[in-house]
Formats: C-alpha cells, structure tokens, sequence
C-alpha cells in the first residue's frame, strides 16, 4: 500500500460524495464523522474553529475503504484502519506537510496510528483518554426518579446552556474553538438539549442530542453541575432524551463515555446502553512543526 492511496480535500461536497456512502455503511463506528461533517455541511466550514477542515480518503480498486477528518485544532479523526493503512496514512500526512495534534480512533487504529507517527514523524505520544462507545438496546427507565420533570431547552435557557457547555468542556478535558453562546444557539435551534428540572423549574442537569444522520444520533452531552452529582438526575435526563428519540423513529441510538468514569458506565447500561467499541485518544508531543 502507497501513502498515494489517500488523497485529501478541503472541499466537504466532494468528499460527502465520495466517501458519505462508506461512512453511512457503519453509523456506529463513524458517529462521530457523520455528525462533524453534517455540522460543517449545514453551519459553514468555520463552525469548529478559524481554520479549514481536511478530510482524507482512502480508496482501493474503485472502493472507499476508509476516511478521516481534521478541524484544527482537533486531533485528527479516523475510521478503523489495517496497520498497514495506518503506516499508509501516516506517511500520507508527513508528505502533505499537516499539523497532526493527536488522534482519535477505535483503540487498535489510534495504537497503529501512533506507532506509524512516531516511525514517520518522530513524535511521541500520550493517551489523553479512553472512551466507550454505546449503543441502546431495550431501554429501562432509572428507578425510583428522581423528583421533577424533563423539558426541551428554549431560548430562555441559552445562559445556563452556554454556562453548563463550558463547563462541560472544561471538566471533561476537551479542546474547543466554538463559542458557548453559539453552540447554545445551535442546539436551541433543533430541540437538541433536554433539561431534567426541579418541582420549582430550576435546572438540574441536561442530555443533548445531534441531529438525525444516516438513521443515527448520539446522545450527547450529559452534564449535571459538581454539587448536583449523585442525585439521579443525569440518568432520568439520558433516559428521558433517549425515549424521545425513539418515539421519533430512530432506532440507532449511540453515546461515548470517559472508560475512568465509572458512574457514569454503570449508568448507561443499567438503563440499557451495550457496549460497541473502544476508542483512545492520544496527543502527541516533541513531532516537529509540519
């Protein structure tokens, strides 16, 4: 295999077109690039961030056998790889000069990547984190509930979305260019954050979800405020987005969570999410400036 096998674009119509029948193949597994580019189809090429994305494809007697994306300054998002299209890749990179950050994969993609940086770059690289992937199987409701009610978000909420997006960010570890207030406009937008509040209407927690892409969602974030944590309300939100989702009709319903984070693995599948995949993020540090 020839690192020439990959080609990269900044022209998203063209790679929808190209690769969006491979990435609609496998809804799970390419969430997260289903979701992003649908973001960047619908909210113009800047919404993550000052620079363009790049997407890459991988092609092999006429057929998409893998793709990855990049919104700087993100880590570089691939589809599961061989380790010899992973080395492919790799080289790939280094001969068109990109800043790769970090990556993110399924685990055995993100350690072949890696391996293949280091070989191709010279860099080093730290796990950053480790993540599950969920799908929901038979749905079961939390019991008892919690006290209080779930509601959509409205644009009477976008101060607190915005607030608990940011802080979201910051506890989970992310990197994020979008503004908080923006990503509260755009969730508002669709109904896409559902809030579990008190008897008195006081926001407690709340669950999002993206928009319907290739007969999927991902519920996504969870996020209840420190002093509000163990209470129930986190799983009474997840549960309650969840049966929304499907009384809408979609049936593949996804989530990813923190593989440290205990609680919150416990939780999902008690109310009825089955593991799919694993996934590493890794940073890499000491590569030189491409």
């Amino acid at each position: 295999m020839r690192p020439d096998d990959w080609y990269c674009t900044q022209d998203l119509t063209g790679f929808l077109a190209h690769a969006g029948g491979f990435l609609r193949s496998r809804p799970d597994l390419h969430t997260v690039a289903l979701t992003v580019t649908e973001a960047l189809r619908t909210n113009g090429l800047r919404a993550y961030g000052d620079e363009a994305p790049v997407f890459g494809v991988l092609e092999l007697d006429d057929q998409v056998r893998a793709a990855y994306f990049c919104t700087p300054p993100y880590r570089l998002n691939v589809t599961p790889l061989t380790p010899e299209e992973a080395d492919a890749l790799a080289a790939h990179l280094v001969g068109l000069g990109l800043t790769v950050p970090g990556v993110i994969a399924a685990r055995e993609t993100a350690e072949a990547f890696v391996a293949a940086w280091r070989r191709h770059a010279g860099a080093r690289a730290a796990v950053t984190q480790r993540q599950r992937l969920y799908r929901l199987g038979n749905l079961t409701a939390p019991q008892p509930l919690p006290a209080g009610r779930a509601r959509i978000a409205g644009e009477e909420d976008r101060q607190q979305l915005a607030c608990w997006y940011a802080e979201f960010v910051e506890d989970a570890g992310h990197v994020t260019t979008r503004d908080a207030e923006a990503w509260a406009d755009s969730r508002i937008a669709y109904g896409g954050i559902t809030l579990w509040e008190d008897e008195d209407g006081t926001p407690l927690s709340m669950a999002g979800v993206t928009p319907v892409v290739a007969g999927q969602v991902r519920v996504a974030p969870v996020y209840t405020p420190a002093p509000l944590r163990g209470r129930g309300y986190a799983g009474a939100v997840t549960a309650q987005v969840s049966r929304a989702v499907l009384t809408s009709g979609v049936r593949e319903i996804l989530l990813f969570t923190d593989l440290t984070n205990q609680t919150s693995n416990g939780l999902y599948q008690r109310i009825g999410y089955r593991a799919v995949a694993d996934f590493t993020a890794y940073d890499f540090r000491g590569n030189r400036a491409y």
